[in-house]
């Protein structure tokens, strides 16, 4: 799948990421995965469905999916450069990742974010209903001893 739309690419083509831009991202300015290796991010990207937006060919968003295209699918890793924001790229990137066709007819679609709860219930996300049943293993700062 690949949309352009006012100059920019919106695509599900693993060979158009910057693996090295998205590793950047993620690593230095993201809560989420501060200082994650990069060969974790490759790893990653390869095992995920994955979506970048493009301006002349330059990585500028990047979000996955990872899914077992039958009844789960749980997004991550979503950005958009600061200097791309406002201008409703997110929108368009998560209305084409709902819409995939690999993700038709899932059960669930999870997500967790400490500040885009407004951008996600645009797109019927909501808080869980009885969070008392989910259960995770949570290790802080997973990369801080990794190369």
């Amino acid at each position: 799948m690949e949309i352009e739309d006012n100059g920019f690419i919106f695509s599900d083509d693993k060979r158009k990421i910057d693996i090295v831009a998205v590793h950047e991202f993620l690593s230095k300015r993201s809560y989420w995965a501060k200082d994650i290796p990069l060969e974790r991010v490759r790893t990653s990207i390869e095992n995920s469905l994955c979506f970048g937006i493009y301006k002349d060919s330059k990585q500028v968003g990047f979000a996955r999916w990872i899914t077992d295209k039958a009844t789960f699918a749980y997004l991550a890793d979503v950005y958009v450069e600061e200097q791309y924001r406002g201008l409703g790229l997110s929108k368009k990137l998560l209305s084409l990742m709902l819409f995939h066709t690999d993700l038709q007819g899932l059960r669930r679609y999870m997500l967790a974010t400490l500040d885009a709860q407004d951008l996600y219930t645009q797109f019927g996300f909501k808080p869980i209903e009885n969070p008392e049943r989910l259960m995770a293993i949570s290790i802080p700062n997973p990369y801080h001893n990794e190369d």
